[in-house]
């Protein structure tokens, strides 16, 4: 069992946000809200269009803007890490 502090948390979840590049180079994606795994092809809207930063993509499941790439370092496909940032920031 993985423990993830409040900190690595917060960390996670600024990978969430502007970041289609590295959602594009991941080979899978999690969504913290729906805690749902798949493939970064599966996504189909992104929103922050406007924003330089880069887009930010929505669940293909849940269409909630919780999505994080295993590029980002975190490992996406452990269900704790994503029960754990859904008790967290909902």
């Amino acid at each position: 069992m993985s423990i993830f502090t409040p900190e690595q948390l917060q960390e996670a979840h600024k990978r969430s946000i502007f970041h289609q590049q590295e959602i594009l180079s991941s080979s899978i994606c999690g969504c913290f809200y729906c805690l749902s795994n798949f493939a970064p092809n599966e996504i189909v809207e992104w929103v922050d269009s406007e924003d330089p930063r880069g887009m930010t993509a929505l669940c293909p499941k849940c269409a909630i803007d919780s999505v994080i790439g295993s590029s980002s370092g975190f490992p996406v496909d452990d269900k704790e890490l994503l029960n754990r940032m859904r008790k967290f920031y909902f």
